[in-house]
């Protein structure tokens, strides 16, 4: 067991940084500074990948209300999300633009005919950010990685700013990256604007995104397995019929 938060860093040589995870199921935003996880500034949204694909699939729908969309496999559905959907870097402009002059993606449906897609493609991932889209009051993701900055001391804040890493299967969008690093910019800015709550230090988050952040975690697992002090992490049977369950809390707190 380990935290997927720091399996992630590794997978990019570092040990100190912000993880900004979004995969399947979830997503989340874990501080590690020298390897060490702050579980108490780790903030966690229970809207991922899965969730976008059956918002995408009620989206297809609306743009053609056909039966045999309604039948298509999710696998079919998390498919064309991940051919056709990206990220807008400004939303509510992007609502704005006329149709034609929208990026469009295109998919056949089993009889041949051919099905268009435009503002449906930017309105998939969305939720992601405002996360209100899908009937949620909790913060989007960058406000997320905001208050896990804001959650650590105030002396490493800025170290780990310096290597925000994006990391899952649900960042691979286009756009993502780049509208993550403008919402926390803008975020940070915005908190010098507040004397009370200012701290003099203004932060400037680096986004790291991989062309390979969704297989991250796996790759630092991969890395942490190799290490020579990887045996310090096992849980041994003959442990576990010890000391019981209570044993995994000793090991990896």
């Amino acid at each position: 067991m380990a935290s997927t938060g720091l399996l992630a860093l590794c997978s990019g040589g570092s040990l100190s940084g912000l993880a900004v995870e979004a995969g399947a199921e979830v997503c989340h935003a874990t501080p590690i500074y020298a390897g060490h996880t702050w579980h108490k500034a780790t903030f966690r949204l229970d809207l991922a990948g899965a969730a976008l694909s059956k918002y995408f699939h009620r989206l297809l729908l609306k743009a053609c209300p056909d039966p045999r969309l309604q039948a298509l496999p999710r696998r079919t559905v998390t498919m064309l999300k991940k051919q056709c959907c990206y990220v807008s870097l400004d939303y509510e402009a992007a609502l704005r633009t006329p149709t034609p002059q929208l990026p469009s993606a295109c998919f056949c449906k089993a009889d041949g005919c051919p099905v268009t897609l435009t503002d449906k493609c930017f309105h998939c991932p969305e939720p992601l950010f405002q996360t209100s889209l899908l009937g949620h009051n909790s913060p989007g993701l960058s406000s997320l990685a905001f208050q896990a900055l804001q959650a650590v001391p105030e002396t490493i804040r800025p170290k780990l700013a310096a290597n925000v890493l994006v990391a899952g299967g649900s960042t691979l969008f286009p756009g993502f990256p780049q509208r993550l690093s403008l919402e926390l910019k803008a975020l940070c800015q915005k908190q010098q604007q507040w004397p009370a709550v200012s701290s003099g230090t203004v932060l400037n988050p680096q986004l790291v995104a991989k062309p390979e952040r969704g297989l991250a975690t796996w790759v630092g697992g991969s890395l942490a397995g190799s290490l020579h002090s990887f045996h310090r992490l096992w849980v041994t049977r003959a442990m576990y019929e010890e000391q019981g369950a209570g044993c995994v809390h000793a090991v990896f707190d």
